[in-house]
């Protein structure tokens, strides 16, 4: 009986030993999927006010809520949009008419500019103190996920962060919509140079989502026609109990219409009239990196405005060019009617 036993015993362990590495292969295969699944961690820094295009980042970001844990939107002044109280009011608009009021922390950020206030950041009260120590805070934030710092604005509060705190430098990822690199220009560029230059001599991941006005290449092709946001964007978005005074007037109860309403109260280019959504673009190039190109290059410098080779710099950076207008305008209008509303983070 005994010897039968263990006979059977003997031939019941290679099946044991089966289930065992399934088991194993299968919770292994479980941690490398949520390792892969895992939202991207991100910090919206934006002139909010500036023109229309920030409006539709947000909104675009907001409603990825299966792409992106959005852990809050800072403001900045740029030379259009009104002081930092305007930025910060369209910003708390938008939020809004995404359903998200209070639930997605707002903050002011800086009026001047890198090298106007980059002396005073040891004062309690510095220009833009609440912008930078919440950037600090999230970066520092316990989590096995780099924080993504998404300025698609003037460069100062992401600066300032770095000076204030260089330790950061390890735990973010910086991707700014700015430039026409290599030519001269561009607005958030012009805005605050000094910004720019600090960040392209620090060691931090910076990467550079190309502009360049007019061009195939940059994220001026990645442009919404007047009469495609008329036809598909009215009423798109959750709608909310309480309307929203918009900038131009009226009140809005999703989205969507408010959209409309940006579009209908602003110059259009081309014909037929359209209006490129650059910041939009950077926020689909995070979502899906396969919409655009990106390359690595010795950081440049900027020099009265003029961009400076420097090809021995072993400072690298990343610039992202010939986006995939279709796919993301496609995306855009999707994400609008089949919006996924981000999990605000606590």
């Amino acid at each position: 009986m005994i010897k039968k036993q263990t006979e059977i015993e003997g031939k019941s362990r290679p099946f044991l030993w089966l289930i065992l590495c399934a088991l194993l292969f299968h919770v292994n295969c479980a941690c490398t999927n949520a390792q892969t699944d895992a939202k991207t961690r991100v910090v919206l820094d934006t002139d909010a006010n500036n023109e229309l295009d920030d409006q539709h980042a947000i909104a675009y970001l907001l409603f990825s809520g299966n792409h992106f844990d959005v852990e809050g939107i800072t403001v900045n002044k740029t030379k259009n949009g009104g002081d930092i109280t305007q930025h910060f009011a369209e910003a708390q608009r938008v939020v809004a008419l995404c359903d998200l009021e209070g639930k997605v922390p707002i903050y002011k950020g800086a009026e001047g500019s890198f090298d106007e206030i980059k002396s005073t950041v040891d004062q309690p009260d510095f220009d833009g103190v609440e912008a930078v120590d919440f950037i600090i805070a999230q970066a520092k934030a316990q989590s096995d996920r780099k924080l993504v710092l998404l300025p698609v604005g003037k460069l100062t509060n992401i600066a300032l962060a770095l000076l204030k705190d260089p330790t950061i430098a390890s735990k973010v990822r910086i991707v700014w919509l700015g430039s026409n690199y290599p030519e001269p220009g561009e607005y958030n560029q012009k805005d605050d140079l000094s910004a720019l230059q600090y960040l392209l001599d620090f060691d931090v991941d910076f990467e550079m989502v190309m502009v360049r006005y007019g061009k195939p290449s940059g994220t001026s092709a990645v442009k919404a026609y007047l009469s495609d946001i008329q036809e598909n964007m009215p009423g798109l978005g959750p709608s909310i109990a309480n309307p929203v005074v918009g900038r131009h007037g009226n009140s809005f109860t999703n989205f969507g219409d408010y959209a409309v309403s940006l579009f209908n109260n602003i110059h259009h280019y081309g014909n037929p009239p359209s209006r490129a959504l650059f910041d939009m673009a950077a926020v689909a190039i995070i979502k899906n990196p396969s919409w655009a190109e990106s390359s690595m290059i010795s950081a440049p410098k900027l020099q009265d405005g003029n961009w400076i080779e420097r090809p021995e710099n072993t400072r690298k950076v990343t610039i992202w060019e010939n986006f995939k207008t279709e796919e993301i305008m496609e995306d855009f209008y999707t994400t609008m009617k089949e919006y996924v509303l981000i999990d605000p983070v606590n």
